[in-house]
């Protein structure tokens, strides 16, 4: 049985990170990816740029060269790909972890394809895209229903019902319209999120005011059926049909939280927000880590790539002191 000295759950670009810190401290680790290599990127939409410069997302301290001053969905994915092979990481991908107990001093971690790895500190660093929030609403599983937007050209000259108000709703609704698209926002509060891009709410509020996208605020989905859906203004009650041939339910993601709480982490009930110490990550388990946006709970937009990967170095810091002092005895 080998006991490695890190197990990092999670091949994002903050997972990566730690795993970077470990090689470089001379550390045994492995990274355990459920999907693909930056698993959520690759789900991002095929056109999307990122909201930090280049050199904010960079990892491992390997510039990350582009032509634009934002980087595409595109170049992280290559550029991601080449830190890793220049790293030498140790990962396993397409490994689903299913659960994390502490025996004694070691982690035992366990995987859905019944596989198991030892180690004497784990990494929690999974983000919270693969877990979409779910309305509950009849129809939700429809197959012309998605939590996630891809791209536009499947979409032109249909109807398109778009549910939400942040940065992946109102760029959904400004790429679609401009390939001839007939979109419409759907979203329960008064207006959009203040915490979008900064560059594209006005322009589409200049979309809106020209008639070229349609906007329901105080307005909430109630039900979906084939070729349209139920919603209802929550200020006044009102009932409305509204024609939609495909829906996307952008309303936001939630962090694995089953997967802490059966770790033994103590979450804040109303805000999913973990235990933990905030100048080492380390969570009441003692050896437990948590790296990334996991650590903001709900709160996603506070925790990004750009202040989620710097959480790496103090992290194995953590663990290499601690593995030091180990050593000496």
């Amino acid at each position: 049985m080998e006991i490695l000295d890190i197990v990092v759950v999670g091949g994002g670009p903050c997972g990566l990170a730690c795993a970077i810190e470990a090689s470089r401290q001379k550390l045994t680790h492995i990274v355990l990816e459920k999907g693909s290599l930056t698993e959520s990127i690759r789900k991002y939409p095929k056109r999307m740029k990122f909201f930090s410069t280049a050199e904010n997302i960079e990892i491992g301290g390997i510039p990350f060269s582009t032509s634009n001053v934002k980087a595409t969905r595109d170049e992280a994915l290559q550029y991601y790909r080449k830190v890793v092979a220049y790293y030498k990481v140790n990962f396993r991908l397409f490994t689903e972890v299913t659960g994390i107990a502490k025996q004694g001093d070691v982690f035992e971690v366990h995987t859905r394809g019944d596989e198991r790895f030892f180690a004497k500190n784990v990494v929690i660093a999974t983000g919270y895209f693969d877990f979409p929030r779910i309305l509950g609403i009849p129809g939700e599983n429809l197959p012309h229903v998605s939590h996630y937007y891809d791209e536009p050209f499947k979409y032109s000259f249909t109807k398109v019902v778009i549910v939400g108000g942040g940065n992946s709703a109102i760029e959904a609704a400004l790429e679609l319209y401009r390939h001839d698209v007939d979109v419409t926002i759907v979203h329960k509060f008064e207006d959009f999120t203040p915490t979008a891009k900064y560059w594209l709410t006005p322009d589409l509020r200049n979309r809106i005011r020209e008639g070229k996208v349609k906007v329901l605020f105080h307005t909430e989905i109630k039900a979906i059926e084939p070729g349209k859906i139920l919603i209802e203004n929550n200020q006044t009650h009102e009932p409305r049909e509204l024609p939609a041939d495909f829906v996307f339910l952008l309303v936001g993601y939630l962090p694995d939280a089953k997967l802490l709480k059966e770790s033994g982490i103590e979450l804040t009930p109303d805000t999913l927000v973990p235990t933990y110490d905030s100048q080492t990550f380390e969570t009441n388990v003692k050896g437990l880590y948590l790296a990334g946006t996991i650590v903001a709970g709900i709160h996603t937009e506070k925790i990004f790539i750009e202040n989620g990967r710097e959480h790496a170095k103090a992290i194995v810091a953590d663990i290499a002191s601690k593995h030091s002092v180990t050593a000496e005895k």
